[in-house]
């Protein structure tokens, strides 16, 4: 019989586990940096005026970064009166728990923080406005290292400064400082030293985050400019390949790769692309299958699922598929914003307030549930959703709030 319960209790401690790993949503986009989560068991219909309300936080600081979302702490950035900070909150009720020493200068050319903060393996990475790069430990908020992506680097980015959210894969922090030095950088994760810089390629940094993909027997950081897409090979720096593609004025939206086909978009009149990526003959070569208008996503993010790409395009909510750029449908919907995907659900949070939860369908666009957020700022709302262990995350300028979203 002990033997009985002492099994009992470690399948119950182990399901928990894995039901809080599930859930986690370390950084930009989520586990896999794509939007996509892999919970289940989420509201399939929202009551009127929106899911229950289990708090809201003032405090966090101007700006329009998202939140990270692990161990049961919450962590996000924001702009106090004279720096920009790292705030870590209490999941179960918004308390902040700490706040960081600056980070670096407020502003940038628009006003608030933009990098949502990368957590790995208790230790905390994150971009201020203007290249200050720091590690922090994820327990206080107290500083390991920090560089200065312009000082360091020789970085030179967008009218708008520096947006990027930190990369943390295999033991290196990539960021992309951008310039003639190279422009994108790979640091050791502990110490901040310099491991390589992309000497090859040397584009002006814009307002995207990296991805990291395998593809071709080679693990490669996959990265937008306003003048490219290309691939680096992980272990060195190296261009592995480039495909050219010019935007304008700001290229912000995170690529989409999936077995070597290669998805981007912007907006400002360009629209979107997309190019298959081969590898033969130890060669990697780029074929551009399309561009059109289909999808012009201003930064509130594409996602892939299956064989087909779902995003805010101007104030409208379109699918589009992957490999032919075929228009599957297009909506007003809420309005333009950001989106997540999960549980078969498409949540929307339009700039202007409004969430929707829409049917994850390429076939038809079906809206189930609409509702506003109470007691909004005057600022657009860009930072994305997330939902983290039935919690829906939905920030507001210096307020945060957490819907629950479980059934």
């Amino acid at each position: 019989m002990k033997t009985t319960k002492h099994t009992l209790v470690l399948v119950l401690l182990s399901s928990f586990a894995t039901s809080l790993f599930a859930g986690d949503w370390p950084q930009w986009r989520g586990p896999n940096r794509d939007g996509v989560s892999t919970e289940t068991g989420i509201l399939d219909a929202w009551p009127e005026g929106g899911p229950k309300l289990l708090w809201k936080t003032k405090g966090v600081g101007a700006g329009f970064s998202s939140v990270s979302v692990t161990g049961g702490r919450i962590y996000t950035m924001g702009d106090g009166q004279n720096a920009s900070q790292v705030h870590c909150l209490d999941t179960r009720n918004g308390k902040i728990l700490w706040s960081s020493k600056p980070v670096g200068k407020t502003g940038g050319n628009y006003k608030g923080t933009r990098c949502t903060p990368t957590f790995d393996d208790g230790h905390l990475y994150a971009l201020g406005q203007f290249g200050d790069l720091v590690c922090l430990r994820a327990s206080d908020g107290s500083e390991v290292w920090r560089k200065s992506l312009t000082k360091d680097f020789g970085g030179r980015s967008g009218g708008w400064n520096y947006t990027e959210s930190p990369l943390v894969d295999e033991g290196k922090v990539m960021v992309t400082p951008g310039g003639k030095q190279g422009a994108v950088v790979a640091l050791d994760k502990k110490t901040g030293e310099l491991l390589w810089q992309s000497k090859e390629f040397t584009d002006s940094a814009q307002y995207s985050s990296l991805i990291v993909r395998e593809f071709g027997g080679k693990r490669q950081y996959i990265q937008l400019t306003g003048a490219n897409v290309v691939g680096l090979e992980a272990s060195t720096g190296k261009v592995l390949w480039k495909a050219p593609r010019k935007g304008r004025t700001a290229t912000i939206s995170t690529p989409i790769f999936h077995e070597g086909h290669l998805f981007v978009s912007s907006a400002y009149g360009v629209g979107c692309n997309g190019f298959k990526v081969s590898h033969e003959g130890g060669k990697f070569t780029t074929k551009e299958l399309y561009a059109n208008k289909t999808i012009s996503n201003h930064h509130g993010g594409c996602i892939r699922v299956g064989d087909h790409v779902y995003a805010s395009s101007g104030g409208t909510l379109a699918c589009m598929e992957l490999k032919t750029g075929k228009e599957m449908w297009r909506k007003r919907s809420a309005g333009k914003g950001s989106i997540l995907i999960i549980d078969g659900k498409i949540i929307l949070r339009a700039e202007n307030g409004p969430l929707a939860l829409v049917e994850l369908n390429p076939k038809e666009y079906r809206e189930i549930s609409k509702f506003d957020q109470p007691d909004r700022s005057k600022a657009k709302a860009w930072p994305h959703p997330v939902i983290s262990d039935g919690v829906l995350y939905v920030r507001d300028q210096d307020v945060l709030l957490a819907y629950d979203v479980r059934k």
